[in-house]
């Protein structure tokens, strides 16, 4: 009754709660009376039946229901946060290796705007102003803000942009961490440098209203990249009680859960890039909406994951 029940299909006549405890214990018995049957040479139809119905009863009881919304929610609130928790040192180094060049480098081009051109060439540095010009109104997806498939086209390019970035910074790893330490230290430069430099020229509104927005998503996933690809790295260069190969596969298993978790973040950067920053809100909102997002984020990665089935 209780097999016939849990494989009607339909919920009205599922047993309860109270019925199903009782179903491990039946199954037990169950198995106890084929082995009997088998045993002492019962005849084929009663061994069938109870070979059957071991079989169903099994079913139920080990079955593994393919959930995608429940493992990708248990995925994003424990595994991620929790496993980037683990190595806490690594995300702080790749923190530093990325914004701290990238701020020093910004400053300098504050107050010396000719250094840009050490990173970027005479045709960048003016597309770069062209599209950020208040008075031309040429910024990123603007002129295509209203229309639903222009979005979905820009939407598909930030992300194949972005992981295309966070992907390097993981994959530099192999190459002993020195390529994850380029691409951080790189990118964080061009980032920073094209920021001090937009602000020198008082194109504050255009600027940081376009990347307030997805910048919390965007540049924290890069960061996390960077903490894949130096799991990566000490493998290579401090295996310890491992042979190379061995450390290098353990830590895999960690930072692909990091990159997974870090791709995750680049496609809501990618949303908000695509769908939000090109929108002609005032300034005032989109900082008030960036500064939540910030918030939010530091608060997830904090926070999420501190279990002691984490820990």
């Amino acid at each position: 009754e209780l097999l016939d029940g849990l494989e009607s299909g339909h919920r009205a006549g599922k047993p309860d709660a109270e019925r199903l405890r009782a179903l491990p214990a039946l199954y037990r018995d169950v198995c106890q009376h084929l082995a009997l049957a088998q045993s002492r040479c019962y005849s084929p139809g009663r061994i069938d039946r109870l070979h059957a119905m071991t079989l169903r009863a099994h079913h139920q009881i080990y079955k593994r229901e393919f959930r995608v919304g429940r493992r990708l929610l248990d995925f994003l609130v424990s595994n991620f946060p929790s496993t980037l928790h683990r190595h806490s040192r690594f995300f702080w180094l790749s923190f530093m290796l990325f914004f701290g060049p990238g701020i020093l480098f910004g400053l300098a081009c504050y107050l010396y705007p000719d250094m840009i051109y050490t990173l970027m060439d005479d045709v960048a540095v003016a597309k770069m102003e062209s599209m950020y010009d208040p008075a031309t109104g040429n910024l990123p997806g603007r002129q295509e803000a209203m229309q639903d498939a222009s979005r979905m086209m820009m939407f598909g390019f930030y992300v194949n942009n972005n992981t295309g970035i966070g992907f390097r910074t993981f994959a530099g790893g192999i190459l002993a961490g020195l390529g994850t330490l380029f691409f951080l230290v790189f990118n964080g430069l061009v980032i920073g440098g094209v920021a001090g430099y937009l602000t020198q020229l008082d194109y504050t509104e255009t600027f940081w209203g376009f990347v307030i927005g997805h910048g919390s998503f965007e540049l924290i996933a890069i960061v996390i990249s960077g903490t894949a690809g130096l799991l990566l790295g000490k493998a290579v260069v401090a295996p310890g009680n491992y042979s190379r190969l061995e450390a290098l596969r353990r830590n895999a298993k960690e930072a692909i859960v990091l990159v997974s978790g870090a791709a995750c973040m680049f496609v809501i950067a990618a949303l908000i890039e695509a769908f939000w920053s090109p929108l002609p809100v005032d300034a005032a909102i989109k900082y008030g909406v960036g500064a939540l997002l910030w918030l939010l984020v530091g608060l997830y990665l904090y926070f999420s994951g501190r279990n002691p089935d984490a820990a």
